[in-house]
């Protein structure tokens, strides 16, 4: 029987909506293929430069153990270039001797980094007690019952925990710490160096705050010959931004102990993405 005119129009409908649809599939693969292979070559090329910056930071470690000082990296905010592979890494040196560890710096030495950062003295010198009270670095210990009392008198909930920081950030919970101060103070500080940071400090709020506390000798007339010898320890902030083919851009930061004292010579602190 002959097939009517109508039905084959309706059949070849089907089939042409059919190709559309089979079109339209095929379309959506192919893009989505392209995805992820776009997406895997980014991983490929962040993954690369994430290995680059770590290669770098482990040859700053090299040349921050240098015996040589001709040879030894300067712990000074200097930058080093260097190339792995097809990626491009610039290294920025730090001294965290340079920097106040509040943990452990003296009442005198912390009022002085307050007033150097613009806080008057009164109010520098009971923000001091606050945060070594905080610490628990004061001289005089006082009864957590009077501490919390002066917490919830101002509006706060909780107490010092009479503890080092584990964080820079847990100062802005101190006792009349504001946004701001916390803000100009925070450049200035670490939790890695030394009670009293290094004289010659190249940063000038620090060097403001030693002069103002009276806590170290004023004499920064410059490295003696003695300097020259690898100190027995160093503590070094290592920048690495690496940028690699793709458009691949990775920062890494490093705090590492540097020291003479054991076999391995170096030992990391904090090794990862973010500042401490």
């Amino acid at each position: 029987m002959a097939v009517p005119q109508r039905c084959r129009g309706f059949a070849l409908l089907i089939v042409l909506w059919a190709l559309v649809l089979i079109a339209f599939v095929v379309a959506q693969v192919t893009t989505a293929g392209r995805t992820e292979t776009r997406i895997a070559s980014n991983l490929v090329a962040n993954s690369e430069a994430l290995a680059a910056a770590d290669g770098a930071i482990y040859e700053a470690i090299f040349h921050l153990s240098d015996p040589r000082p001709e040879q030894r990296w300067a712990l000074d905010g200097s930058e080093y270039k260097l190339w792995i592979g097809q990626t491009r890494i610039v290294l920025r040196l730090e001294d965290e001797a340079d920097h106040i560890n509040p943990n452990l710096a003296s009442e005198a030495l912390l009022e002085g980094l307050l007033q150097a950062v613009g806080s008057d003295p009164n109010a520098a010198g009971t923000l001091t007690q606050a945060i070594t009270d905080w610490v628990g670095s004061a001289k005089i210990r006082r009864r957590i019952e009077e501490l919390l009392a002066e917490y919830h008198a101002a509006g706060l909930d909780y107490g010092p925990p009479g503890a080092p920081l584990e964080s820079l950030d847990e100062l802005a919970g101190v006792r009349g710490m504001t946004a701001s101060l916390f803000r100009a103070l925070q450049p200035h500080l670490t939790l890695f160096g030394p009670a009293e940071p290094n004289a010659a400090t190249t940063d000038p709020i620090v060097a403001a705050a030693i002069a103002r506390s009276g806590s170290l000798a004023s004499d920064t007339a410059g490295p003696s010959a003695i300097a020259d010898a690898l100190p027995l320890i160093v503590i070094a902030r290592i920048h690495a931004l690496a940028e690699g083919p793709g458009n691949a851009r990775v920062r890494r930061t490093a705090v590492i102990r540097i020291t003479t004292l054991t076999p391995a010579g170096y030992a990391p602190l904090v090794w990862g993405n973010d500042e401490e």
